[in-house]
């Protein structure tokens, strides 16, 4: 039996200026996404991570974990991550993404939203480490959430649902043009992961 014969497994592009934006709805593994979230919440080492915003310290709205190979060592909002090695679970999906993107990365940020009171907020990932034109893939796991996208110089917003088993990548110029992030929800939400691969640059 397929499990995949019924999902949409195509990578398809969404008409965005500024930027490159592809979505697949249904990324195919080996196993479905409701086993490989079980397996991301008792699998990985997750932290409350604190972060400095406006000089202030605070903890992240979300836990989170830090992957990759030994050299992909990642500093935002203050705070250095030193990676833990990849799990045989994240690896499994990173050569899913791979496969499915046509290109490679060497880390990976995993975000636990617990409910929906956990948030992310808008920001660009430009960090020097990811280079010029970075290529981010977010691959989610869990209940639907909502990514808004907003241009930083024009007047346009995008929103889109990252559904259980979606991919998302972002790609080209989105990171000089365009800020994301996910908002709290006024009614309940069950759980979320995402998985956000990405390529550091030493």
């Amino acid at each position: 039996m397929d499990l995949f014969a019924d999902q949409n497994t195509t990578l398809d592009a969404i008409p965005i200026e500024d930027g490159e934006l592809y979505f697949m709805p249904w990324l195919p593994l080996a196993q479905d996404p409701q086993t490989v979230m079980r397996r991301l919440v008792d699998e990985t080492p997750w932290r409350a991570e604190s972060i400095t915003l406006y000089g202030k310290v605070m903890l992240q709205p979300r836990l989170i974990a830090w992957h990759g190979e030994p050299q992909a060592r990642y500093r935002y909002s203050g705070t250095t991550f030193e990676p833990q090695p990849f799990t045989p679970l994240q690896l499994d999906i990173k050569q899913a993404v791979e496969a499915a993107t046509g290109r490679t990365f060497n880390s990976v940020l995993l975000n636990y939203y617990r409910n929906e009171h956990d948030s992310m907020g808008f920001h660009s990932d430009d960090e020097r480490e990811l280079g010029r034109d970075p290529a981010i893939a977010s691959v989610s796991f869990g209940a639907a959430r909502t990514l808004i996208l907003k241009h930083k110089h024009l007047p346009k917003t995008v929103k889109i649902a990252l559904g259980d088993g979606s991919l998302l990548l972002m790609a080209g110029a989105m990171q000089h043009h365009w800020r994301h992030g996910i908002n709290k929800e006024k009614t309940p939400r069950d759980a979320r992961i995402s998985l956000t691969f990405r390529t550091i640059i030493q």
